[in-house]
Parts: C-alpha cells; structure tokens; sequence
C-alpha cells in the first residue's frame, strides 16, 4: 500500500503534472492553429518531444498515435514526433524477478532464462527461454512492474485535463482531439493486459490461418495476465534492406503479400493488427513474412469496410462523384461541406497521382496540401482511417526503401483492385452469383412492398449518421433563430409606428432595416 501511494505521488506530483499540461496545451493550440492561449505557447518540436519522453509509457504510446495525424501537425512536428521509438531501458533484474515470481507459480518451468531481454519496449520486455516440458525455445514477454496502475493514473490525469481544455473547442469541432484521446485510453488499457493479447494472438491465427503469414505460436497453460509465452520466432526487420537481400527473397513478393495481408484484415474480414511498423514484422530464412505483437488489434464495422471498397474502387476509375460519396459515408466529410470543390480537389488528385515522377517527398508535400484545403472544410479522421493511413504509411514507408520512385498509389492500388470482388463477397461470380441472385428474388420482393407499406402507413424510419443528424438540426435551429429575430424587428418596427412621434419612426425605420438585414443573410444562406 505505501508502494502503491508513492507511485501515485511520483506519477501526481506538479512538475510532472504541469508537464501534461505543457504536452496537452501544444497539441490543442496546434490542432486550433492558434499562436498562444493566455500566456502559453505550442512547444517547439524538439521541446515536445524532450517532453513525452520524460512522461513515460501512456504518453509515449500517445504520441505515436498522434504522429499519424497529419490533420493535427505540420511536418516539422510530425518529424519531431516519428523519431519517438517504443523503447525503453530494461526492468532493474529486482523487479524483473518480482514479475517472474507473480507469472510462474513454478520457478522450474523453464529449463534456461535468459534474464537479458531481447527488446524492451513501454509497456513490457521479451526474454528468450527453453521450456523444461518439451524443450521448445520460447520467447516470454513479461509485463513491467505496476505498469497497469500508472497507465491508470495516467488516463485519470488526461481525462481531468480533458475537462479543462474542452473550452478550447467549438460545438461544430467534428475532428476533436476529445475522441481521439478517449479511443486510446480505451486501446491502451487492453494493451497492458498480456491475457488480452494471448486471446488477440489466438484469434488471428484462427482467422489468418491461410494467409502464407506466419504467426508466433502460443501456449496458454503457461500465460497470464503478466505473461506471454509464444514460440521464439527469427528473422530479419523487413524495413533491414541488406538482410533480406542476402535471403533472396524478391521485395515485390513480400509487398503483394502484404498488401493482400492488410486487404484481408481491413476490407473482408474486419479484423486487424492496429499497430503496423516494421520492428513488428520479421523476413525468416524460408522466405516468410512473421508478425509479431498482438497488443493491439481491432475491428472495422461492415458499413466502414464498404465505404473503403467504395474508396479504393474510385481511386483506382478516377469517378470523382464515388469517391466523394465514398469520403461521405467513411464520415470523413458531412453534407455541409462543398460538393463542387471536394470534387475539384479529387480530380486535381488523380490528375497528380497519374505522374509518373510522384515520389514519398512530393505525395508528403501534396497531403500536407490537400489537408490545408480540407481544414476550413467540415471533416474528421475516424479511428477506422486512422488506422488505414497507419498501414499506408508502413507500405509507403517500406516501397521508398526498395524501390526507386515508389508511388505507392499507381504500386499498390491495383493489387487491391484485382481483390475488390474478394472484398464484397463477390469471389463465385457468374453463373453461381446469377443463381444466388435468382433465390433472393422473392425476399427482395417482400422486401420491397413492405418499404411501400411502410411509406404509405407513415411508419417508415430514416436513419442518419449522427454527425449529419447534427448538421441538420444545427442548420433548422439557425434557420429558426433568423426567423424568430425577422419577427422580432418586424413586430418592434410596427409598434413603434403607431406612436406617430419622430422619435418612434425613427424608431421603426431602424427595426426594418434590421429585418432587411436578416431577411437577406436567410437569402445569402439559401
């Protein structure tokens, strides 16, 4: 217990706490484009990195989300950001041993231990080992010591400055940094726990089993909440170009791999590895591709994933019209935003992606562009295209490094044409599909006049999405404001009248000039 209060007090005490304040000041003020906010200022790149690394795990993990929100951040700030790597000095070898006696009730399961970890990253270390039953060479990451309660004080410390800072936004703030900072206290709580990972792992072994990746096998008998015990896995870091050179394995092989890895999880079926980098994936001696750490894994809904196939699709035919109405339905865009200039900025896009010389540096330069336009525009990033731009960023990454004059949207956007059917389900096509459509017939008849019924008994329901349901009542509650002001000085401009002194005309002819004022902003408004 007295362990436990000095943690709270070291992870509370003011110049830590007002570090999170500096740290959370910047990233408002940046994400507002705003120069101050009473008498603090955004922290210089270099500043608010020094900054995240003496705050530790949380907003270490923090910060690497935020280095894919090219939204938020100009480059400078995004470069500082990248340079944050998962790394951290290993346990002191007392609370290592601390640990080790919490997970493993028998000291004697392991025949060898190796008590210098392989990787030590934020959240736990990796140690090599041979099981005493069987003799498998197994790799064991164990959890850091009381990580989980000062990942908690932590959350509770972002969650208070949240309520401070929520001044800082405007109503119609659709892109607020609110969600994005609830939706990793969320992630971060379940990548602490080594039990949730253990039952990531299983799932995607169970659901990727004929992918051609290769998966760490577990052994559950052996794990716990502050334990992982998987097989010991070896390879190179696919990103290590001289290494996988000397395997003689063709780049081009492992990227269509890999892209058709990342279409299965994030197009088909929904479920997918949220942390893609390349310390994550491994190149061994066969050939094959090895993905390491379940931590952090999610899911796409079904209607996400049909706005994406949308997208990609009109990518890849330069429809214009799809890919707006794709942008739509991701919630990227609501109905408030332009049409006709959303639809300029994608046809000046396409006409940009058919160069032949776009490259890493000048696709960078072009989204920082394309984001300048969309900032006044109504739009947001959801989580789900977060985590897309994440997987983009690795393959972008990766295709700069072998590739010379990588263009990663002319590279890669065929190989996921050539898996749309896959993608909606349409993989038995012909025939087969005729046949199918010919049984649904009959349902889509009953279908059909149940609708009609429904129309004409008024009982059918309209559903939007929330942030259009708020769009629409927040432009009939302005429309009704006008109305209620045009009454307003119509009725003042009358009463005034009857009073027949010069004064009370005055009076009036002041009243309508403000009716005629709002009268024309509700034409301006349409």
């Amino acid at each position: 217990m007295k362990l436990r209060l000095g943690l709270i007090l070291h992870q509370c005490s003011p110049q830590r706490t007002y570090a999170i304040f500096r740290f959370l000041m910047t990233v408002f003020l940046l994400f507002r484009r705003r120069q101050r906010w009473l008498l603090w200022r955004p922290l210089a790149p270099e500043a608010l990195v020094a900054t995240i690394r003496t705050l530790g795990t949380s907003f270490l993990k923090l910060a690497q989300v935020l280095a894919t929100r090219a939204d938020y951040f100009d480059a400078s700030y995004l470069a500082a950001l990248r340079q944050l790597h998962d790394q951290m000095p290993p346990m002191p070898s007392a609370q290592c041993a601390a640990v080790f006696a919490e997970a493993f009730a028998d000291p004697e399961v392991f025949a060898s231990f190796d008590s210098t970890p392989l990787a030590s990253a934020s959240i736990g270390q990796v140690h090599r080992a041979v099981l005493r039953e069987g003799g498998q060479e197994v790799a064991v990451k164990l959890r850091r010591k009381d990580i989980r309660t000062v990942v908690q004080i932590d959350i509770a410390l972002l969650r208070l400055f949240l309520l401070l800072f929520r001044p800082l936004f405007s109503s119609q703030t659709r892109n607020s940094i609110e969600a994005v900072l609830r939706a990793f206290t969320e992630v971060i709580l379940q990548e602490v726990s080594m039990e949730h990972e253990l039952a990531n792992l299983l799932q995607f072994s169970e659901a990727y089993a004929h992918s051609g990746i290769r998966f760490p096998r577990s052994y559950p008998k052996y794990c716990s909440d502050a334990a992982l015990v998987m097989s010991f896995e070896s390879g190179v870091r696919i990103d290590d170009t001289a290494a996988v050179a000397r395997l003689a394995v063709k780049f081009s092989d492992l990227m269509e791999q890999l892209v058709l890895f990342y279409t299965e999880q994030m197009l088909v079926k929904g479920f997918f590895h949220a942390d893609p980098h390349p310390g994550n994936l491994l190149v061994n001696e066969a050939g094959e591709l090895v993905l390491l750490d379940f931590g952090m894994v999610s899911r796409i809904p079904h209607h996400m994933r049909q706005a994406m196939i949308q997208a990609v699709k009109a990518s890849y035919e330069h429809d214009y019209e799809l890919l707006i109405s794709a942008v739509r339905r991701l919630g990227i865009l609501t109905e408030e935003a332009d049409q006709q200039g959303m639809s300029a900025i994608a046809e000046e896009l396409f006409s940009i992606f058919s160069s032949e010389h776009l490259n890493a540096a000048s696709m960078q330069d072009l989204a920082f562009g394309v984001l300048d336009l969309l900032h006044d525009q109504p739009f947001k990033l959801p989580q789900d295209v977060i985590y897309v731009m994440r997987v983009s960023s690795l393959l972008e990454g990766l295709g700069t490094q072998y590739v010379p004059n990588f263009n990663g949207v002319k590279d890669i956007l065929p190989i996921l044409k050539q898996n749309l059917t896959r993608a909606l389900g349409e993989e038995n096509c012909g025939v087969e599909a005729i046949v199918r459509e010919a049984r649904q017939f009959p349902l889509t008849l009953v279908r059909a006049r149940r609708v009609i019924e429904q129309a004409e008994q008024g009982d059918m329901v309209v559903r939007i999405s929330g942030a259009d349901r708020a769009y629409i009542v927040n432009s009939v509650g302005r429309y009704l404001r006008s109305v209620c002001w045009l009454l307003f000085w119509f009725g003042l401009a009358f009463f005034m009248q009857q009073h027949g002194t010069e004064t009370a005309r005055t009076g009036s002819y002041i009243s309508l000039g403000g009716a005629v004022v709002v009268m024309l902003n509700l034409l301006r408004k349409g």
